[in-house]
């Protein structure tokens, strides 16, 4: 059975990445990239879906021996375990070097004291745990073949094989360093070089010292936006820029609901907020990389605008569900692809013209390409504005007037006239002004309810929607405004859990809601930071910085956050780690740092 969420550690080389659980099994890769099938799908199903085990040995009638101490070693994405027994204490190092030809994961065991037994337990299955390998030697390595893809294991420790699975056992003592590494290949071509474990963990580090030292903040957040930091710079993909939102597909947003899907993609809306944090903490090229990743996709079509793409820009990205593996604890269906690609979200309209506006405002070079594109998306929502659409959270039910929607597309607009007045663009200012104007007045009548002194999700209804919290930080009402006041107040009564954390808007349980899907979810965490931001914005800075704190204990041991924190069952939930919580969070930082609102 896997771990629990928060159980997991990330380590990746800007390519994929791979979930460690504390016990040392890697239960989630896919190779080579992001978005291929996985090798080891054990998170999603049962040891038979593949998975590999390296730590102390144990009785077969036992479940494996936790890390009694893990953390990253230093700024970087290389996790070091350790275990004591009582043999003595021994330490494994995961990681994945950036990547200069095949994708790798190396292991490396280390004794530290006594004699402690180990094992490594690989078993590989292509396909998401559907397709059993032929495991074979080749010149003395051990080789792994499906189809087209081929996986070698190469260590010095001796190995052997039994019930489709490639056992190694073995004793280490103070000094003794033993590697395991696999490496992934096209099955038709020759083998992958033998990897070099030490040469490489230097190698490694060296990387991510180098890639955190380009880091402007240096606040008293600073441990936490750099974790932060360095899990969204994970989620890059280094060839084209583009971002996931995870690297994990169909961790559920409730234990055994149906509120699972596949993140490994990128999300107009997560990759801008993503841009912006990093363009805020120094990252530039990252920034830049990200813009040609956006011109590349949208291309010469920007009125068929998705809000989604491959990794690679890839539009379709249809919507499967694997059937043979029954979900994180059984928390089915296991979809890969997904089918909120072509829906209509006007917001990302507005978060991605906020995105090119930020990187123009801090200087990022200029892109004639980056310009137009903008003056198109405003065209586009000239004519379509005023539509019905799925809104910021995809919903599967009817399209509705979301507030938070046109929110975002005034945002849109009002940033590009900004481009205009500043002279690096040329369009109709008087006519989109108007626009501009008739937007903001659209939003007030016909999204606001006067009686409860609040927006609301959509034209005419009742509900609320913690999207409104970005009504302020957008400067669509300044935060002294009455209203955006009674949002919050209002926010805070409806949405908050007991223990004070936000809701993304009500769910119905067993029947189906605004969303059309039936059951409940966790608490979002980013709308939680949301609240921490407008907190602080309109004078209570003090309660901001104690929910800011809060929301920081919820991260795992090593500073990783899920999607969503189940109030009930206090525990993480939803694909992980997420861009979406770590995004905040580091803005989060940087508002009360700017404020002075901390402790200490």
């Amino acid at each position: 059975m896997a771990g629990r969420i928060e159980d997991y550690a990330l380590i990746g080389d800007m390519q994929t990445a791979a979930l460690v659980c504390r016990d040392g099994t890697v239960d989630w890769l896919c190779l080579p990239r992001f978005d291929s099938h996985a090798i080891f799908a054990g998170l999603l199903g049962t040891e038979e879906h593949g998975f590999w085990r390296l730590g102390p040995a144990h009785p077969a009638d036992t479940p494996p021996p936790r890390a009694a101490r893990r953390s990253y070693r230093g700024d970087s994405l290389i996790l070091e375990s350790e275990w004591d027994t009582t043999r003595g204490t021994v330490r494994v190092t995961d990681f994945m070097p950036p990547r200069d030809g095949a994708p790798q994961l190396i292991r490396i065991v280390e004794g530290v004291s006594g004699r402690v037994p180990m094992r490594s337990t690989l078993r590989m299955r292509f396909s998401y745990g559907r397709v059993v390998p032929w495991v074979h030697k080749h010149e003395g390595r051990t080789v792994a073949v499906a189809g087209p893809d081929s996986v070698w294991f190469d260590t010095t420790a001796e190995t052997y094989g039994k019930s489709l699975t490639t056992y190694a056992d073995f004793t280490v003592a103070p000094g003794d360093r033993i590697a395991f590494t696999i490496s992934w290949e096209p099955s038709h071509k020759q083998p992958p070089p033998l990897p070099e474990p030490e040469q490489s963990l230097v190698a490694t580090e060296d990387f991510w010292r180098d890639w955190v030292e380009h880091c402007t903040y240096h606040g008293p957040y600073r441990e936490a936006v750099i974790r932060s930091l360095i899990t969204l710079k994970a989620l890059t993909y280094a060839p084209t820029g583009g971002i996931v939102a995870a690297p994990t597909t169909s961790l559920p947003e409730e234990i055994g609901g149906v509120r699972n899907w596949d993140y490994r993609y990128t999300w107009l809306r997560d990759a801008a907020i993503t841009l912006s944090s990093l363009l805020r903490t120094g990252y530039r090229e990252e920034a830049r990389a990200w813009r040609e990743w956006l011109l590349r996709a949208v291309a010469g079509d920007p009125e068929n605008l998705q809000i989604m793409y491959g990794i690679a820009g890839e539009r379709e990205l249809g919507e499967a569900e694997l059937d043979w593996l029954p979900g994180y604890e059984q928390s089915g269906p296991v979809r890969v692809g997904n089918g909120a690609a072509h829906q209509l979200q006007l917001d990302v309209y507005g978060e991605v013209t906020e995105a090119l506006h930020l990187a123009h405002m801090t200087g990022l070079a200029r892109n004639d390409y980056a310009s137009l594109l903008q003056l198109k998306l405003i065209r586009y929502l000239e004519k379509h504005w005023d539509e019905p659409d799925e809104g910021i959270w995809e919903v599967r039910g009817p399209r509705r007037h979301f507030v938070h929607s046109k929110v975002m597309a005034w945002v849109a607009v009002d940033r590009t006239i900004k481009l205009i007045e500043s002279g690096d663009a040329d369009g109709p200012l008087d006519k989109w002004r108007e626009l501009r104007d008739d937007i903001h007045r659209d939003v007030c009548e016909r999204g606001y309810d006067k009686e409860r002194n609040t927006f609301t999700q959509s034209y005419g209804s009742k509900e609320l929607d913690a999207s409104l919290l970005l009504i302020p930080q957008m400067g669509f009402l300044p935060p002294d405004d009455k209203r955006v006041i009674g949002t919050i107040e209002a926010i805070q009564r409806e949405l908050s859990t007991p223990d004070g954390f936000i809701l993304r808007y009500p769910t119905s349980g067993t029947s189906e809601g605004v969303d059309g899907l039936p059951g409940d979810e966790g608490a979002f965490l980013a709308c939680s930071f949301w609240m921490a931001d407008d907190l602080a914005m309109i004078g209570r800075v003090d309660e901001a910085r104690k929910l800011f704190e809060k929301l920081l204990s919820l991260r795992n041991d090593l500073g990783l956050l899920a999607e969503e924190w189940d109030p009930r069952l206090k525990r993480q939930v939803g694909n992980f780690p997420q861009a979406f919580s770590h995004v905040p969070l580091i803005d989060t930082a940087l508002r009360l740092t700017a404020s002075g609102a901390y402790g200490g």
